[in-house]
Formats: structure tokens, sequence, C-alpha cells
């Protein structure tokens, strides 16, 4: 039964209002994750660690709850309520990264950090498989693009707002609450983590699940894991090819601070501002762009499209990465890292996309939390871990965080590339198969 065009037009405009509110939370889910690394000077100053221990707090500490407990929280996706484990997390990671201010030692902020991990494991794979069920194949591209972009207007806006809140704090020399009086680095994360409470409300009152049918069989972890044994030469060089461009991503939204203030002379709050424009332009630019470039490409008939935008980014965050190494001006600095911001963000939206496209609908948030889960464990995690060891071990002048980023930046691109350029073959034949 076709519907009516009225029909149509109100469950797109309230798909797009699905999109805008998920996107809302992604936005938030990154500041409250990145706030972190603008926040490296005083919080090791204050605590005494090296870059090693920063690494930890930022990539393993986040990624040990975010990966692991990704893959039993998506299981509730495909069986209860979408909004409903969305606005659980909301509400998880905000009041955690308040508690992130409330932390005296490493030990303690290490557990905080966790905890903001914890909650966001329940976004993005309810919101993928939310997404899916409100738009059309040749729509969804776009539609996951657009929420992808809440990862780099999140960075931009934690960089942004983060450098004017510690220009601010700094010059009070801290924040007073009651008998409490705070760091600068404390005050931050406490002004960030609590509006996320708000957000959280407004899911779990506007937000409903479609196209759930009551009694619908949901297979269990081991009947996810024999479909993509059955599809393992698609969604092998898949998982493991966006698991490494997270090398490139995550390890430069970690320590683009300390490239930028170390490396090229920068202050804190001006750190921030170029970072910010960096993140919500270029790093945003590039997640639109792949999003428009794989609906381009499906319209123009290529089945392993999901591929082609990943070795893009893949090759453009490698040669990205020889600019940094090469730039020796802070102008030419910031603009490397526009040009690796931009090529590092392509893989997220075709990363998720395949998924949408290939997966039955109850398998979907948990073979996302996989791939979230390798991401976060290998991409964020030991990615920005090595760029932590080389410059305590290897790269140890204060400008080293440049070669040490662009080192690891550029082996998870050219590696990334090399991976997905084994699906494309396998995806075509599936698709050939299947009559797509």
């Amino acid at each position: 039964m076709t519907r009516s065009p009225a029909a149509a037009r109100s469950t797109s405009v309230y798909g797009w209002y699905v999109v805008f509110v998920c996107t809302a939370a992604y936005v938030l889910s990154f500041v409250d994750r990145q706030i972190l690394s603008l926040l490296i000077g005083p919080i090791k100053a204050d605590l005494g660690i090296s870059d090693t221990a920063f690494a930890l707090l930022h990539g393993f500490a986040f990624s040990l709850f975010y990966a692991t407990l990704g893959i039993p929280v998506a299981g509730l996706s495909d069986r209860t309520s979408r909004p409903g484990v969305i606005s659980a997390g909301i509400a998880v990671w905000s009041l955690a990264t308040a508690a992130c201010g409330l932390a005296a030692s490493f030990a303690g902020l290490f557990a905080a950090r966790i905890m903001v991990g914890a909650g966001e494991a329940a976004l993005s794979p309810a919101s993928y498989a939310l997404i899916n069920d409100l738009f059309p194949r040749e729509r969804l591209g776009r539609a996951i693009g657009v929420y992808s972009l809440g990862s780099f207007f999140g960075a931009g806006l934690a960089f942004l707002a983060g450098g004017a809140v510690i220009a601010a704090v700094s010059g009070h020399g801290g924040l007073a609450i009651g008998p409490l009086h705070l760091r600068v680095w404390q005050a931050c994360f406490i002004l960030v983590g609590l509006p996320g409470m708000a957000l959280a409300a407004l899911v779990a009152l506007t937000v409903r699940d479609p196209h759930r049918r009551t009694g619908e069989p949901v297979p269990g972890l081991g009947a996810v894991l024999t479909f993509l044994m059955r599809l393992r030469a698609i969604f092998g060089p898949h998982i493991f090819g966006y698991v490494m461009s997270g090398w490139a991503l995550f390890a430069t939204l970690a320590w683009a601070p300390a490239v930028l203030t170390r490396g090229y002379g920068f202050g804190t709050a001006d750190a921030g501002f170029w970072l910010g424009l960096n993140a919500i332009f270029a790093g945003g630019g590039g997640a639109y762009a792949s999003g428009w470039l794989l609906d381009r490409l499906a319209r123009a008939g290529r089945a392993d499209t999901t591929f082609l935008v990943g070795i893009v980014g893949g090759l453009g965050s490698a040669v990205s990465a020889i600019l940094l190494a090469l730039a020796s001006r802070p102008v030419a600095g910031v603009l490397a890292m526009a040009c690796l911001q931009f090529f590092s963000s392509f893989p997220i939206t075709p990363s998720s996309a395949l998924t949408q496209m290939v997966a039955p609908r109850t398998m979907r948030a948990r073979i996302s939390a996989l791939l979230i889960c390798g991401t976060g464990l290998i991409g964020a995690g030991l990615g920005t871990l090595l760029v932590g060891l080389l410059n305590d071990h290897l790269f140890t002048a204060p400008g080293g965080v440049v070669f040490s980023l662009a080192m690891i930046a550029g082996l998870g691109g050219a590696i990334s590339a090399a991976i997905l350029a084994a699906g494309c073959r396998p995806m075509r034949a599936w698709a050939l198969a299947a009559g797509r």
C-alpha cells in the first residue's frame, strides 16, 4: 500500500527532526569527550602526569567501557526502546563528565572517564538503527552524514567554548561553588557536563521508536557472529579497515591542542579558537562531503561506495600527515591540521552506512557496536596511546608531538586504505547476487 504524499511528507519531517535530536546528542557527546584534550596543560601540571598517562585518560579510560559495553547496550537497542537507551546514555555520560570536575587524582579522573565512555556507548548504535528506519537507501547516506557532523561540531564546540571558558575562569583563578574552590579544568568539566540532562529529557519525551513490531524475533549474538562470518569477505575489510582509520581521526582530535600549543607556540585559548574552526568546517565538511559522495556514487550504480569513500579518506589522511610533518610555520601547521581533519572524517559516514544497508534490522545495532568496539580499543585507545609513547620516548622535544601525530595518523590512513581496497570486489559480487 502506497503512502499518501501528505503522510510521506510528515514522515520525512519527523525523520529529519529525529536526525536533528540525535545529532544534538552526538554534538554533546563529543563536547564532553573532547574537552579533556584542551585541558592537557593544567591537568598535567596539577596531577603531575606524563603524556602517556594523559593518553590513557583520553583514549583507554574512555574506550574501555565505550567499546566493551557497546555490544550489550546495542542488544538492548535491538530489543527495547531505542530512544530510551539514548536518553539513559546521555544522562549517564553527562553526570560522569561533571564528576570529572570533582576528581582530585589520576585514579579519580580515570574512573570518571570510564563512565563517560559507558554512557556514550549507548548513542551511536541506537541512533544509526533509528535513522535507518526513517530513510530510504538513496537518502540514507545524507541523513547519516548529517548525524556524523555532530562529532565535529561537538569537537569544535569543545575547543571554542572550552577556550572561552578557560579564559573566563582563569581570570578569576578558578570557580567557587559554595565551600568548593574548583581549578580551571575542574570548572570546565562541570560547566559542560550538566546541561546534558535537559537533552536526555527531550529525547525521552519527543522521540518515538518507528516500525517496531511487538514480538519481532531478535537473534542472539551467536547468530550475529554467524552472519558476519558468512559475509566475512565484506565485513572483514570493512571492520578492520575502518578500525585503522581511527588512528588518524582520534589521535588528531586528542593531540591537536598539544600540536598547536607545543609545536607552534599558540596559547590555549587561541589554539581552541583555531581548532574549533578546523573541527567544524574542515572536519564537519569532510563528514558531509563523504555522505554526499556516498549518495552520488550510489546513484551512479556503484555497489562498493562504502569502501571507495573510505579509501579516499585514508589516502587523504596519509598525504595530510606528510604535509603536517613538513609544516614549519604556524599558519602552515593550522592548514595541515585542517586537511588532516577533513580527510580523517571521511570514514565516519560509510563505516556505518554499510551495516545499515546489508544487515538485518534486528542485527544492525550490535554489528555497529562491534565496529565501535574495535574503533574504540584499537583506533582511539591504541592510536592515541602510541602518540603519547612517541612523545615520551622518541620525539621528546616539546614540538615532537607534531611528528608523533604525523607518523601515527599517516600510518593509520595508509593501512586503512589498503585494507578497504580488499573489500571492493566482494562487495560488488554480493550486490550483484542480491540484485542491488
